[in-house]
């Protein structure tokens, strides 16, 4: 069963939905695909006759493409649908690309020159991702073992956040890592951990989008969160006679419904 044979699986009960309105956001946030699944229980195995535009598709794909930043792909991609290529799309592409690399790599200070060029005031409008990448540089001189010029940076940089309460816990968790010879071995070696910076990457790529009026997530994003929410609902107003939960492992393992039931 294909992922949209989740969606209108997801809306088939007899009771409160007699129409489910899934819209679908595309790269524009203007255009979207309404589709209205009429509610009847029929065999699942009829789901699979929905036919879904070829460009649908190809829009969801390309927004993953364009979010991400995989601007080589997103090129084979164009070149092989024949679709219309947005004009500004490479360019953003290849600057978000570099921005979110040095964040990723721990170059924290450069990612945020290179913000402030892209996004005027986004970071001056954003304190906590702004808190967040000057983290990343301080991480970056602890574990260079370069802890006066760390302790430094932080007393001119980091200190001033500690007037807002929200700030204090994360300054003294950060603090703390300069009281170790070895911080990786600390209470606080996640700050240290790609997971981490991965994690500040990532905001700073959709507070750029959102700068720029674009999508913060994907339509694939979109797709999942919707999909998951109305299987929730459905299976707390209908109990053992709704659909499970949706569990993106097991549709990605063994189809939505299991394989048995699609046979």
């Amino acid at each position: 069963m294909s992922f949209w044979g989740v969606i209108i699986y997801s809306t088939k009960t007899p009771v409160r939905f007699f129409n489910y309105l899934f819209i679908v956001k595309h790269q524009n946030p203007k255009a979207s695909v309404p589709l209205t699944f009429p509610i009847m229980d029929v065999d699942s195995r009829l789901y699979e006759q929905i036919a879904v535009h070829e460009n649908d598709i190809h829009n969801i794909v390309m927004s993953y493409l364009v979010h991400n930043c995989f601007k080589e792909t997103f090129e084979s991609f164009i070149a092989c649908t024949g679709m219309k290529q947005p004009s500004d799309h490479l360019e953003d592409m290849e600057n978000r690309k570099r921005i979110y690399q040095f964040a990723l790599e721990g170059n924290a200070l450069k990612a945020i020159e290179l913000t402030e060029q892209l996004a005027t005031n986004l970071l001056e409008k954003n304190k906590d991702l702004y808190f967040d990448l000057l983290s990343l540089h301080f991480v970056e001189l602890v574990c260079s073992s370069k802890c006066t010029e760390a302790l430094e940076f932080a007393q001119m940089k980091l200190t001033p956040f500690g007037k807002e309460q929200k700030y204090v816990e994360k300054l003294e968790d950060f603090m703390a890592l300069l009281a170790y010879e070895e911080p990786e071995k600390s209470p606080m070696f996640h700050l240290l951990s790609l997971e981490y910076r991965q994690h500040v990457a990532d905001s700073l790529n959709r507070a750029i989008l959102a700068h720029a009026n674009h999508p913060t997530y994907t339509a694939m994003e979109r797709l999942v969160q919707q999909t998951t929410i109305v299987r929730q609902c459905l299976n707390q107003e209908h109990g053992k006679d709704g659909p499970p939960p949706l569990s993106l492992k097991d549709f990605l393992n063994n189809g939505p419904l299991g394989t048995s039931k699609c046979s």
